[in-house]
């Protein structure tokens, strides 16, 4: 043993060479080693980052989803109808045709209702709600879908422009008749019927509307126009044509003589006064030579109702439709006809008559003759009963 191994044991020299041999004994590091040990901080920081932007991303599409969703999730809590009763006035029309779902639309347009389905779903529990008529009805604003229902279910709320027009009225008074109950000024009404195929007139008619506006108490759709309520009078004439079994070539002739009939029967039977025109105009040899003679003709021509004068009577001689002058019938009708006097025209009685009068304009008692003869023997009893009540007398046929 030397010297310097006691002198390390002494002064601990050992411990220097245990560091030493420690030193010693540690692996040598490279430059790659050193790198690969500062690896795992780096992904860390970019395991961090990526964390944070994905946490980015979830929050703008959590936002993006809330935005857009917001309204249904409101609505799924919210309820779609008005608690009501509502307040002020609107005006609702119901056009004919209207299902459940289109009144519901309105309702809802005019916030009568929340919601067209708050409307549907009261709707659907009342069988009554299929029924609900065309017309105007006065609701309130924010109203129940139960109480816009009830609304529209009674009929004390429901208003349309209505018209009667009577029999044998000439047209210039059906079209004042009806200004007066839609509002409609005549002006329009004498401009729609300068297009016969707006109005349905059946070429037939060679774009004269007279006769075929079919005298009826009328309902027509709100805020209609002249053209559209013509177009239904028009319709409604047809169809009654054909109800009588009048084919199309022949509704003019019909209409024709049902006007007269309208005009001269009063509460006669129209069957019968429909045959004495049919045996004038097919036996131009018989007693009337195939002359009418009916007032209403001449009533027609000078646009004047009741009694004439010997003088009115001679100013229309020169108008065609004067059937004390002109033989045959008319040019076109003379008024509008209604079922009655159509279904007389289409379908006369059996008879030989060539005459007839009205002896009583109090109870509308008239007499049919076959000759002349007879019929004056008749016309004596109208003109005394004139005699006692000279102020309601008119001309007999």
């Amino acid at each position: 043993m030397t010297e310097p191994h006691l002198e390390h044991s002494i002064f601990g020299g050992h411990e220097d060479a245990r560091e030493s041999t420690h030193e010693a004994e540690q692996p040598i590091r490279t430059r790659a080693d050193r790198h690969r040990s500062a690896r795992p901080k780096k992904r860390r920081g970019r395991r961090m980052g990526c964390l944070s932007i994905a946490l980015a991303i979830v929050a703008v599409a959590a936002f993006a989803a809330y935005t857009v969703l917001r309204p249904v999730v409101d609505g799924f809590f919210e309820s779609n109808d008005y608690p009501g009763p509502g307040t002020g006035e609107v005006q609702i029309v119901v056009n004919d045709g209207d299902t459940g779902s289109a009144i519901g639309a309105t309702l809802e347009k005019a916030d009568v209702v929340k919601s067209a389905s708050a409307y549907l779903d009261a709707a659907a529990g009342d069988s009554r709600a299929a029924a609900i008529q065309p017309g105007t009805y006065t609701m309130r604003k924010q109203m129940s879908g139960a109480g816009a229902l009830a609304i529209l279910l009674d009929p004390k709320n429901r208003t349309v422009p209505r018209v009667t027009v009577r029999e044998g009225l000439w047209k210039k008074e059906v079209f004042a008749a009806l200004s007066k109950g839609t509002g409609v000024p005549v002006a329009e009404y004498t401009a729609a019927i300068k297009d016969a195929a707006a109005i349905g007139l059946p070429s037939v008619a060679k774009g004269n509307v007279e006769g075929y506006l079919f005298p009826a108490t009328y309902e027509f759709p709100a805020k209609s126009t002249a053209t559209q309520q013509l177009k239904i009078m028009v319709a409604k004439a047809v169809d009654e044509l054909q109800k009588a079994g009048v084919e199309e070539a022949d509704y003019q002739k019909t209409l024709i003589v049902a006007s007269i009939v309208e005009g001269e029967a009063g509460v006669a039977d129209r069957g019968k006064v429909a045959r004495v025109i049919d045996n004038r105009l097919e036996n131009p040899s018989g007693p009337t030579v195939g002359l009418l003679q009916m007032d209403s003709t001449v009533n027609f021509v000078l646009k004047k109702r009741g009694n004439l004068t010997k003088a009115e009577y001679d100013s229309a001689k020169s108008n065609p439709y004067d059937t004390y002058t002109h033989k045959g019938l008319p040019p076109g009708p003379i008024s509008s006809p209604g079922a009655a006097a159509i279904e007389a025209a289409a379908n006369p009685a059996d008879g030989p008559w060539f005459y007839f009068v009205t002896v009583n304009y109090d109870t509308g008692e008239t007499l049919f003759a076959t000759t002349q003869a007879e019929h004056d023997r008749n016309n004596a009893q109208r003109q005394a009963w004139c005699e006692e009540n000279k102020p309601k007398c008119e001309g007999g046929g």
